[in-house]
C-alpha cells in the first residue's frame, strides 16, 4: 500500500487541543477561608461592639430605646455577661486557695526555738548531685507548707517536712496557731496527714479537681511559703504529666508526678498546686535542680491529688 507523503513545515503549527499545557489556576480563597484563622478575635470583638452599641443607644435614644425600658437594658447586658465570664487568674486562685492554706514548721526536739529563729536550717547547705540529670529532689527542711482538705482540722503535707519531727505546729490564714499531730503517712508519694488540736472558726477545706483532662500548657498556681516567706503565689503552667523521679541512694521513686513551671523553693513543700479557679489538682513535692544551689530552675513536681486524698483515707471523686 502506497504511503501518504510526509512534509515538514516552515511554520509553526498551533499545538492540537489536547497538547496545550494546562495553566494551573490559582484557588481560589472564599471570604468564609480568609476570616476562619480570625474568626474567634471577631466573635469576641462583635459580642463588645454589640454591647457598647446597646449601651450608646440606651443612653441616647432614653429608657424607651426600641420599646426596651432601662431594666430591660440592664437585663441584657447581664445576660451577655453571664453568657462570657471573664477568664480567672492567678489573684483570684489565691484569692480562693487561702483561707485552706496553713504554715507547717517541725521542729527536732521537745523545745521550740523562739519564732524568729524558726527557719529551714537546711536551706543554706548543698543539695547532693541527682544520680541521674532527669531527677529531681525532693524539698527538705523544718519548715513547709500545708492545706486544709477536711474542715474538722485534717490538712495534707508532705512527709519529708515533718518527717523525724518532735513536734509540728501550723498556723492557719487568720494567724491562729496550733498544735498538730501526724496521724497518717504514704512514703511512697511522701505525703504527711496532720490533725490541728485547734481550729478557726470559720476554717474552709480547699476544694479538689480531678486531673483526669489536665493538659500540658494549663495554667497553675503554686500557692505557699517559699523559705518561710508568705503567703507567696506565683504562677505557670503545667509541663508534663506522669513523670518520675528516684532519690540518690535508689531508696525512693516517685511516680505519676505533675510536672509545672511555677516557681516553687524549699518551704512550699506540701502546699497546693491549684488551677486558676483556686481547685487543688497536686501537692507540691520536689524541684529539679542539679546545681549545689537549692533554687527554682523551672522544674517542679506535684503529687496528683488522687494520690494526695487517698493517703488521708479520702476519695474526692
Amino acid at each position: 500500500m502506497k504511503r501518504a507523503a510526509v512534509y515538514s513545515s516552515s511554520r509553526a503549527r498551533p499545538p492540537a487541543p489536547e497538547e496545550v499545557p494546562e495553566v494551573p489556576r490559582k484557588k481560589s480563597v472564599s471570604w468564609r477561608e480568609r476570616l476562619q484563622p480570625q474568626r474567634a478575635s471577631l466573635k469576641i470583638a462583635g459580642f463588645a461592639a454589640a454591647v457598647l452599641l446597646i449601651i450608646g443607644a440606651a443612653l441616647t435614644y432614653g429608657p424607651e430605646f426600641r420599646g426596651m425600658s432601662q431594666a430591660d437594658v440592664e437585663a441584657a447586658i447581664q445576660r451577655a455577661m453571664e453568657a462570657n465570664p471573664p477568664k480567672p487568674t492567678a489573684a483570684d486562685a489565691f484569692e480562693k486557695i487561702l483561707p485552706s492554706l496553713v504554715h507547717v514548721r517541725a521542729f527536732m526536739t521537745d523545745e521550740e526555738p523562739p519564732k524568729e529563729e524558726v527557719k529551714d536550717d537546711k536551706a543554706a547547705k548543698p543539695a547532693e548531685a541527682a544520680a541521674d540529670p532527669a531527677a529531681a529532689k525532693p524539698l527538705e527542711g523544718n519548715i513547709g507548707t500545708g492545706v486544709v482538705i477536711v474542715d474538722t482540722g485534717i490538712i495534707l503535707t508532705n512527709l519529708h517536712v515533718v518527717n523525724g519531727a518532735k513536734r509540728v505546729k501550723v498556723t492557719f490564714f487568720d494567724g491562729l496557731e496550733s498544735e498538730a499531730e501526724v496521724i497518717g503517712a504514704r512514703p511512697e508519694h511522701d505525703l504527711a496527714v496532720l490533725q490541728a488540736k485547734k481550729i478557726p472558726d470559720d476554717l474552709f477545706p480547699a476544694t479538689v479537681r480531678s486531673t483526669n483532662g489536665l493538659r500540658l500548657g494549663d495554667e497553675v498556681v503554686a500557692v505557699g511559703f517559699p523559705f518561710g516567706i508568705g503567703p507567696s503565689v506565683s504562677a505557670g503552667v503545667i509541663s508534663g504529666l506522669k513523670r518520675e523521679y528516684q532519690s540518690n541512694d535508689g531508696k525512693r521513686v516517685l511516680g505519676n508526678l505533675i510536672q509545672f513551671d511555677a516557681a516553687v523553693n524549699p518551704g512550699n513543700s506540701g502546699g497546693p498546686l491549684v488551677t486558676t479557679e483556686g481547685e487543688v489538682i497536686g501537692i507540691v513535692t520536689g524541684l529539679l535542680n542539679p546545681t549545689e544551689q537549692r533554687v527554682f530552675i523551672g522544674i517542679g513536681f506535684a503529687v496528683p491529688i488522687e494520690n494526695a486524698a487517698s493517703a488521708a483515707g479520702l476519695s474526692p471523686f
